[in-house]
């Protein structure tokens, strides 16, 4: 009889094992979900509301990969992607979004949103919680940092200071430089300068270091791309450092386009406009009427080899500028003041532009500072020509 029951009892048991190994192999060989779902609840916003997902992390104008409108407060959406990605849930026609790492999964999204009337109806959100997607949950991990360097910012802006700039700008654009020469001695604008540059160094610091941890994989091209608004020269050895896996990464591949952007010679400009430091409307076609060449210069007064550039500027426009030679420089600028603080700081004397995003997106602006020769036909004939090399050009077509 207990013969019997062992044998049961050890039955039993073989049973069980084989049970538990199926279910563990079940659980190691179980696939990674092909798609994703993203489900927003969001409360506050009118039925009919539009929802777009909408790339981000490119420096382009992306349009949107999927729309749809908000129905009881809910929206969904469902792709495909070959690795994580960013992306701008977008609402009312780009009123206000969320941001969000999709990944091959079920995303959820909860959020309550509000309209303001008084600012052009813009969508602002509280409450913001995305659960499902480890990747996004990375990325704010990764990042937390930024929040601290918020407060950085706030602290050191202070009402003085603020309306310090004010006055500062006001004396930049009246052009009464002894104004604006003893407001900036001021001991509340020294102090302001020397903690607006602590600040930015803790911020490049910063970049720098999250970029680094990050360089064997994509990560490390994407927290590129969110890190610069716009590449310049210093940028290239960060890309070098990543690993040929990275590189290979959709993001590395898109830091790599901007880095390296594909040539314009033998392209012609479309005319445009665009207003001076006054607020003056030009047209292009004005600026280089009787002109033989004429060099676009995109630059930003935060672009540190756009300004070590400028001198060499000024001495081709004093050697050839009466041959035929013309210079118009486009600041892609976001911060107007900084712009008209750099111009009285660097006397350029020719025309000065800001951009609308519109133009420097026509020439495929991806780093600075990048220059377009272009001749009496509007047709670029040379691009990325600074110092020596921009001087040999100038020489050569204005022999005569």
């Amino acid at each position: 009889m207990n013969t019997i029951k062992y044998k049961i009892l050890g039955l039993c048991t073989c049973l069980f094992l084989v049970s538990t190994n199926i279910q563990a192999q079940k659980k190691k060989t179980a696939v990674a979900p092909a798609s994703y779902t993203i489900e927003g609840n969001i409360t506050g916003l009118a039925d009919a509301t539009t929802v777009q997902l909408v790339p981000g992390a490119t420096h382009s104008s992306e349009l949107p990969v999927a729309e749809t409108t908000l129905k009881d407060g809910k929206f969904t959406f469902t792709g495909k992607l070959k690795e994580p990605r960013f992306f701008y849930v977008m609402f009312g026609k780009s009123k206000g979004n969320i941001p969000v790492m999709v990944e091959n999964t079920k995303i959820k999204i909860t959020a309550s949103g509000s309209v303001s009337k008084e600012e052009g109806e813009w969508i602002s959100f509280k409450d913001i919680v995305v659960s499902g997607s480890k990747s996004h949950d990375y990325y704010k991990k990764e990042t937390a940092f930024r929040d601290e360097l918020d407060k950085d910012y706030e602290a050191y802006h202070t009402k003085d200071s603020d309306e310090l700039s004010k006055l500062i700008g006001a004396a930049n654009r009246d052009k009464n430089t002894k104004v604006s020469d003893s407001l900036q001695k001021l001991a509340v604008w020294k102090k302001f300068e020397a903690d607006e540059k602590a600040f930015f160094t803790k911020v490049e610091k910063s970049s720098k270091d999250l970029i680094a941890k990050h360089k064997a994989t994509w990560w490390g091209p994407f927290f590129m791309m969110i890190s610069y608004s716009y590449f310049t020269p210093e940028q290239k050895p960060i890309y070098e450092q990543f690993s040929e896996t990275a590189k290979k990464s959709y993001y590395g591949q898109v830091v790599d386009k901007d880095l390296n952007p594909k040539s314009l010679i033998g392209t012609s400009v479309a005319n445009f406009g665009l207003k001076d430091k006054n607020g003056k409307a030009y047209n292009v076609k004005d600026i280089v009427a009787g002109k033989k060449y004429i060099l676009v210069d995109f630059w930003a007064s935060w672009c540190g080899p756009c300004r070590k550039e400028i001198p060499n500027l000024k001495t081709a426009y004093a050697e050839y500028g009466a041959k035929g030679f013309e210079i118009l420089s486009i600041s892609i600028d976001k911060d107007e003041k900084a712009w008209q603080k750099a111009l009285a700081q660097e006397n350029m004397q020719w025309h000065n532009l800001l951009d609308d995003d519109k133009v420097s997106k026509s020439f495929n602006v991806k780093t600075i500072p990048a220059t377009y020769l272009v001749d009496s036909k509007g047709v670029i004939i040379g691009d990325n020509l600074r110092g020596a090399e921009l001087e040999a050009k100038l020489k050569e077509l204005l022999k005569s």
